[in-house]
């Protein structure tokens, strides 16, 4: 599950709200064991969720780097190149 995580910071445009919160549910499926919580634990699964993703904001807000900001589209066909690379064409 959390091999779909993806690097957020220092990205131009920087990630987006969806991203983010995409980011939380993954991590909070794969901690929690379940892609699906039951209505009994669908309220802490939300509350979570919604804890990672302020916790993801606040940290790519405080984080610095002299690295020039990567391009998606340039990041994208890299990855695209190793899976093919990986799992053949």
């Amino acid at each position: 599950m959390c091999r779909n995580i993806r690097v957020l910071h220092n990205f131009e445009p920087p990630a987006t709200e969806d991203e983010v919160h995409a980011a939380a549910v993954q991590y909070v499926r794969k901690v929690s064991g379940s892609t699906n919580p039951s209505a009994a634990n669908q309220e802490a699964f939300d509350a979570a969720v919604e804890a990672v993703a302020e916790a993801t904001r606040t940290l790519l807000e405080a984080l610095v780097t002299k690295a020039p900001p990567r391009d998606r589209e340039v990041e994208a066909a890299k990855a695209k190149e190793r899976s093919a690379a990986r799992f053949g064409r």
